[in-house]
């Protein structure tokens, strides 16, 4: 169950599909005779270099993939001087995470039924040093996940017969568990009572939310879950630092449009020089080479991580991690483009329409 958790999406996993199947139909065309010596992977976001042109996705509940697997996330980042995104749903604190990483942690916001809530969260990511705040929008309510469904999956869980099966049948898992202690959400529950519930609706949210929001916050402000034009324009308008094109993985709605589909669209809408982010489907380093082609300035990455973590703890993450910069080196060298930030739309091609992407 806790692999169907990680691995689901909404419906059908239709659009979970389509959003790599999208990004495996771009091909990159190879540019010969350029000197690729000293190639470059460090992207340029928010007034710093990062380490590499990828961060880490906020996942909520990441300890269920294996026991610390929010810290060993927490080290990776620090390690390779990447942004890690802290789920409110995480299962480390956002003081223990603001502690262990320090800028490098961006703190992701659900608002719930209580907007008083959302500003607990705010208050305590503030006081631990937080400076980049990631506004999710596209979680109106839970999307309907039937693989979860069949589960029994909850938060807080509730073991029954069924659960307790698989847990037996995946002793490594469950006994490492049982040692260190079931994971448990860090940052839902406030003092006097007051808890954002995985399930509960979201949709306070709206343009007014937003505007408050902004003249709350003080640091960098994301909004993650765009895919409409129009929407981008009027975020940008709101004040907001950046968007993140995103379909939440195709984990909240099966009719979603693929999010690489848009990522050109967005860009088209904002101009040229507006921060975009990208998360949705990337499963290699040429994936990333291609979300940065296509306009992202920055990439972030979720599920693909948490499959590491279940299989090799945090040596599992550091050795995915050094996967995805070999490809980037490998596909820089390869496509005569020694720097990421020289990508653009002409090393881009689509196969499914047989054109240069722009």
């Amino acid at each position: 169950m806790i692999f169907d958790f990680i691995d689901g999406s909404a419906g059908e996993e239709q659009c979970s599909r389509l959003n790599v199947d999208k990004l495996d139909a771009l091909r990159l065309l190879p540019r010969v005779l350029v000197n690729v010596e000293g190639r470059k992977q460090q992207k340029s976001l928010f007034g710093r270099s990062w380490g590499l042109p990828f961060g880490i996705a906020p996942m909520g509940m990441c300890n269920l993939t294996w026991p610390g697997a929010d810290l060993m996330l927490a080290d990776a980042a620090r390690k390779y001087d990447i942004p890690l995104g802290l789920s409110t749903m995480a299962s480390s604190s956002i003081e223990a995470t603001g502690e262990r990483v320090g800028d490098r942690a961006w703190f992701q916001l659900y608002v719930g039924e209580s907007e008083a809530v959302a500003n607990r969260l705010l208050e305590r990511a503030e006081k631990a040093g937080f400076t980049h705040m990631i506004l999710t929008v596209d979680v109106p309510i839970i999307g309907v996940r039937p693989r979860e469904q069949r589960n029994g999956f909850k938060s807080p869980f509730r073991i029954g017969p069924r659960q307790l099966l698989d847990f037996a049948l995946h002793p490594q898992w469950s006994l490492t568990t049982l040692r260190t202690g079931m994971p448990r959400l860090a940052n839902v529950n406030l003092p006097g009572g007051e808890q954002l519930k995985r399930d509960e609706a979201r949709g306070l949210l709206d343009w007014d939310y937003l505007a408050r929001l902004r003249a709350r916050w003080p640091g960098k402000l994301i909004v993650k879950g765009v895919l409409g034009g129009e929407d981008s324009i009027r975020i940008r308008d709101a004040g907001a630092d950046a968007i993140c094109v995103s379909n939440h993985g195709g984990r909240q709605f099966d009719s979603s449009p693929a999010a690489i589909e848009m990522l050109p669209l967005v860009r088209q809408a904002v101009g040229p020089d507006y921060p975009l982010l990208f998360d949705s489907g990337v499963r290699s380093g040429e994936g990333v080479m291609k979300v940065l082609a296509l306009g992202a300035d920055f990439v972030l990455i979720g599920r693909p991580f948490l499959y590491a973590m279940g299989a090799g703890g945090y040596a599992g993450l550091c050795e995915l991690i050094e996967m995805l910069r070999n490809q980037i080196d490998i596909g820089l060298a390869q496509i005569g483009c020694p720097d990421v930030e020289d990508l653009d739309s002409s090393y881009v091609l689509d196969e499914s329409k047989g054109v240069n992407a722009r």
